[in-house]
This record gives structure tokens, sequence and C-alpha cells, in this order.
């Protein structure tokens, strides 16, 4: 089984729809791949795959392999260099050497439907038995590399898909062959509106019937980081997740705010730039040297994360799901 390969899986889970749970499978993908983890990316929303476009592959196709399929690859494991340098800046880089040394990242791949359509704005109009079917493929027949994780991003709900994937999963990581406790759990993500918790919390319902621990409750758009100045607003309120997860008695990881520059650097590749002195969620944002045309596309996205507001903030996130999973073995 290929699954057999993974050592934890971790499902990230909304009742609501439009809450950025791409957005946020995306850079716990990339902040566990910066802290040297082996990383994989499983997309099972079948009828709006964004997964590609997030990680900016979505021209790729995935390719045939005798037993199943070959995952996308986003970067292998590789060093990148310390953050301010280039690589074509060895001097630079050098004298960072000590005090900033540079980063081991590990490899990220991705599985999604979008990599098999035959165009990207092609409409999936399934039945529940075809989509079902689809969710057990891409459970049994992708050929991942050894990862320490495997993040799946869900549709929103509780629909065939998710039954679809927790019979398979269940069945699959409870075998003599497969790693101890390896369903790791659900990041549950939510807004913060009042409409959007009363959604969110069918889901954490959801997890309770059919017994999949919930790692975290993570509130996604809570502010709106100014391209222009250093302020944080608060556009559609704060503190709703937070209360919903002590609610629950499940931990609360952290509320994310919009951060334009991150959605540039999805849209348009471009690494991200701040106003000296913004602060986000308490962390002063990193400055650095702003460059033009081809230059601020330049690198992996791995690596111009690593300037986005929110990494910091996804280090602290990131770190609470990794202890959580510990202390279950």
């Amino acid at each position: 089984m290929p699954l057999e390969n993974v050592k934890k899986i971790m499902l990230v889970l909304s009742g609501k729809g439009g809450v950025g749970k791409s957005s946020i499978t995306t850079q716990l993908a990339l902040t566990l791949s910066l802290q040297g983890h082996s990383v994989g990316v499983l997309d099972i929303d079948l009828t709006g795959p964004s997964i590609p476009r997030f990680f900016g592959i979505e021209e790729q196709k995935v390719r045939q392999a005798p037993g199943g399929w070959i995952p996308v690859p986003v970067h292998d494991k590789q060093s990148l260099p310390a953050r301010g340098s280039t690589s074509t800046s060895s001097s630079q880089h050098n004298g960072d050497a000590a005090t900033n040394p540079p980063t081991e990242v590990g490899s990220l791949s991705c599985m999604s439907l979008g990599f098999i359509l035959a165009n990207r704005s092609d409409a999936v109009i399934w039945r529940g038995p075809k989509k079902t079917a689809m969710v057990r493929q891409f459970l049994t027949d992708v050929l991942w590399p050894p990862l320490d994780y495997l993040l799946i991003d869900t549709p929103p709900g509780t629909s065939d898909e998710h039954i679809s994937l927790l019979e398979t999963l269940l069945k699959s990581t409870s075998g003599p062959a497969a790693p101890p406790n390896q369903l790791a759990g659900a990041v549950v993500v939510t807004t913060p509106q009042a409409i959007s918790i009363s959604d969110v919390k069918k889901e954490l319902n959801f997890c309770k019937k059919t017994g999949i621990r919930v790692l975290g409750v993570v509130e996604n758009m809570a502010g709106f980081v100014c391209p222009n100045c250093s302020e944080c607003t608060y556009v559609f309120s704060k503190g709703g997740g937070q209360v919903m997860a002590e609610e629950f008695g499940v931990p609360f990881l952290g509320s994310v705010p919009i951060d334009p520059a991150f959605v540039v650097l999805v849209e348009e590749g471009v690494r991200p730039v701040y106003p000296e002195g913004t602060v986000v969620a308490g962390k002063t944002a990193a400055t650095v040297e702003k460059l033009d045309g081809e230059a601020s596309k330049e690198g992996l996205l791995v690596d111009k994360y690593r300037d986005c507001s929110l990494a910091p903030l996804f280090d602290g996130i990131v770190a609470n799901v990794v202890e959580g999973i510990s202390k279950s073995g």
C-alpha cells in the first residue's frame, strides 16, 4: 500500500466553504518543509481543486508508473541560502553563514484532480459513487515517496468524499503494516464570523462522532494586513474561533490575518515585501530589499515564503500541531 510510506496523516477540514482550507494547507506544508520534514499534499476537493494553483504547478501533469500515479514534485530536499543572501552574492552568503545558517528543507510533492483534467477550467459533474471511487483511488494508487507528513485538503462539509476518505483511511491505517497512530488527526479551519462558526461546529461534531482527533482550530481571515502601512485591521472581527475551540475542549492554534503579499506570492510568484514596522500577530514582519521585475520572482516558492509575514505565525501553529501529534505517539 502506498500509504505505508507515510508516517503521519493530517486532514484539513471545515464545515464551511470559502474559509481558506487550501491556503492553510499550503502554508502548513511549506512550514513543515522549512522545518526539514518531507511532505505530501493530497487535494480531494474534486469540484474545486486549487492546490496546484497555490503551489504554482498547475501546468504540470501526473505520470503513470507500474502500480499507480507518481505525485507532482514542488521541490526536492535541499539547502536554501541564508535569508537576505542570493545565489549570486556569495560573499554576503558566506558572511551570514555563522549567524544565519542555510535552511535545510524537506521535499514537497502534490496530488490533485487538477493535474488529471484535460482543461483546468473543466467542470467536474460527478455523482456520489464516482466521487467516492476517485477518493479511494487517490488513497490507494498514489505512489508517495517516504513522507513524514501527508496533508489532505478536503472539500467543505461532511459529504460523500469525507465518508469515503475516513472509511478508506481507517481501514488502511489500522493494519499491521501501518505505522502506529498513522492517522494523526485533523486541523479544523474557520473564520471569525458567527455564520462560519455555526457551520464549523458541525465539522467538530463530525470528528467527535467518527473518532477523528482534532489537533486544533485555526481562525483564518482574522484581520487584514494593509500593504501600504503597518496596520492590521480586524475587518471580520476576531476571537470566534478561540471561543469555539474552548467550547469543544480542543486546542486553539492561532488567528491568521489576510495578507495581500501572500496572495501576490501565490498568484504572481512575487517575493513578499512590507513597509518597515509592519506587525502581524505581535511579530514584526521581516524587512527585505525590494526587487524589480523578474528578480522579484526568482527562487522557489518555499524560499520566498520565508519572507512572508505569516511564516513566523505558522512556525508557532505547526510547532503546536507537531507537539500534539507527538504526545499521542
